[in-house]
């Protein structure tokens, strides 16, 4: 039985701060102050995700204000630098990601595409919230006794070592003892209780085994 995996829809922010083709840069800059966020979903129609304004997309207009681009690759961020409205604004297509993928893929995500947050939409492309880095790090709060419990349920309850290993988890950290007898054991130990959600690391001092920093 493999350990339990949050999904987006588990931490993300239902209500979503959104904005249509046809808002003004003074606008967006002005939401973006007073709801705290760096980037804002640019929608059309009924609430399809089209693109993305993010606090990357307006500093050109700052940036280029006194001086002409003189490279190659500054060229894309001038062109923005005259921009007023959210469409001429926009990264499109958006980087999305859907409500059932799990932390691990939006994390991966973002870190691929070096963006803070994702618009969250259905199959359709519509809206549905928006998932941001530190919502990825909510189940870094999981209390180490519910890490305990689904690791002693999921994990070891599933594996013919239960009654010989012991373990212990404090700030999240999982360190295991007792005989081991099996080697080949170690690292398909280490990665189920990995993959248990808001494990830092884990930490093997078996008996018969190779000790080692998972």
């Amino acid at each position: 039985m493999p350990a339990s995996q949050y999904t987006v829809s588990d931490v993300m922010s239902h209500t979503a701060v959104a904005i249509g083709r046809g808002a003004s840069y003074k606008e967006i800059v002005e939401l973006m102050h007073q709801w705290k966020v760096s980037a804002l979903p640019v929608l059309e129609g009924e609430g399809r995700v089209v693109g993305v304004v993010s606090e990357a997309d307006l500093l050109p207009k700052e940036g280029f204000r006194r001086e002409d681009p003189h490279l190659p690759e500054q060229l894309d961020e001038a062109s923005k630098a005259d921009a007023v409205l959210a469409e001429e604004l926009m990264s499109s297509p958006a980087v999305t990601v859907h409500p059932d993928a799990t932390l691990a893929e939006a994390a991966r995500i973002m870190a691929r595409k070096a963006v803070k947050r994702l618009p969250v939409v259905n199959s359709v492309g519509m809206l549905e919230g928006v998932v941001s880095r530190s919502d990825l790090l909510k189940v870094f709060l999981r209390p180490d006794e519910e890490i305990e419990e689904e690791i002693r349920q999921v994990v070891l309850g599933e594996l013919p070592l239960r009654a010989h290993v012991e373990f212990a988890v404090l700030d999240g950290v999982v360190t295991l003892r007792g005989p081991l007898r099996d080697r080949a054991l170690v690292p398909l130990l280490a990665r189920a209780i990995r993959a248990v959600e808001g494990v830092v690391d884990v930490r093997m001092e078996l008996e018969g085994a190779v000790s080692a920093m998972a």
